[in-house]
């Protein structure tokens, strides 16, 4: 489990030191650290053909317990009080309509998926077979 542990923790090291030196040689880079990690994480799981038993339970291991992973985020917003007193409402209001479309493109792109594979009663159709 250390070991799985410290290769995650390796992966977001990892896409921290990549976007550091890009923002280095570009100055405008803007691209989390961590997100290339995640990025990095998905291209050695491809290359290796999937988790090893002991990444998968260290990964299941930390899902179970994501929600206290939150706390110190949602901690954090204490800091920047004044700011969200001045742009509550905007933050709101993007959060609310970015929501409501991820769903909306979401439903839209299952029921274009699935149209094309089976009929609404679950049957498949006679082009798809």
């Amino acid at each position: 489990m250390v070991a799985a542990l410290a290769a995650l923790l390796a992966c977001q090291l990892a896409g921290e030191v990549l976007v550091t030196g890009a923002r280095l040689a570009m100055p405008g880079f803007a691209f989390p650290g961590p997100v290339a990690g995640m990025v990095l994480l998905f291209l050695w799981l491809v290359v290796a053909k999937g988790p090893s038993s002991s990444l998968d339970a260290t990964s299941a291991t930390i899902l179970r317990n994501l929600s206290l992973l939150f706390v110190p985020a949602a901690a954090g917003i204490v800091q920047y009080g004044d700011v969200i007193a001045r742009f509550g409402l905007p933050l709101l209001l993007a959060l609310v309509v970015s929501t409501v479309l991820t769903l909306l493109v979401t439903v839209g792109v299952f029921i274009a998926i699935a149209g094309k594979d089976a009929t609404a009663d679950g049957t498949k159709t006679e082009d798809a077979a």
